[in-house]
């Protein structure tokens, strides 16, 4: 619990709601105990608070080179969907970590149960996104929608398949609060370096391999 004041950053924050952030965000403690001060000791606003403090932290290291991470593979129970997923880091010290492991790991039984096509809606092509499109548009038209609103009515629909299609609009199988670019963005704020989904490869017994990769396949520029 905590002892509210008038003054946000004069909240007294227990170590035991310290805990209960930590546990619910993987963040640091200080992170923790600075987001809890900010939010006067709200927990559902602490947990938004560093969710947008770990992608303001994301942006800023966009374009920094990840030439290090990992591949890893996750085998589905029944032996039945397997998944291999590159995910690259700016070095091999924080590619050892057990938090960038623990998010590879997490990465790919995401991928295994929500079948992603691509890894962000920048890699789907434009012949992909036409064709969608149109059938967007026949069904809103098919339903006697006015034609006012049916270019609503189809961008709405392109938003929800990039939402399932495309791996980092996801909402993240463990709390669906939260978008897979917004878990990684969490780890990029934790770990302190760029972190990018390369690509993966999704099998599924009886059925075409289902692999994505990103569109950008060249070598990165380098940035502090």
């Amino acid at each position: 619990m905590s002892t509210m004041t008038s003054d946000p950053g004069k909240t007294n924050i227990s170590a035991q709601l310290v805990k209960q952030l930590r546990d619910q965000t993987s963040a640091g403690f200080m992170d923790c105990k600075t987001a809890l001060k900010e939010t006067g000791g709200d927990l559902e606003k602490a947990v938004d608070w560093l969710r947008k403090k770990g992608m303001a932290k994301a942006q800023r290291r966009a374009g920094r080179m990840t030439s290090e991470g990992r591949v890893t593979s996750y085998i589905h129970p029944g032996d039945k969907i397997g998944v291999l997923v590159e995910i690259n880091c700016e070095s091999d010290f924080v590619a050892r970590t057990d938090d960038f492991q623990n998010l590879c790991h997490d990465l790919a039984m995401h991928i295994a149960a929500a079948e992603p096509r691509y890894v962000a809606r920048e890699d789907v092509t434009g012949e992909i996104l036409a064709r969608e499109r149109e059938v967007y548009l026949g069904q809103a038209r098919e339903s006697g929608k006015p034609e006012k609103i049916i270019e609503k009515i189809v961008n709405g629909k392109m938003e929800k398949f990039y939402e399932e299609a495309c791996l980092l609009e996801q909402h993240f199988i463990k709390d669906d609060k939260l978008t897979v670019k917004e878990l990684i963005g969490s780890a990029i704020g934790k770990l302190g370096e760029n972190i990018k989904v390369r690509r993966f490869v999704r099998f599924k017994l009886g059925d075409a391999t289902l692999a994505a990769e990103t569109l950008a396949a060249e070598p990165e520029e380098g940035q502090d």
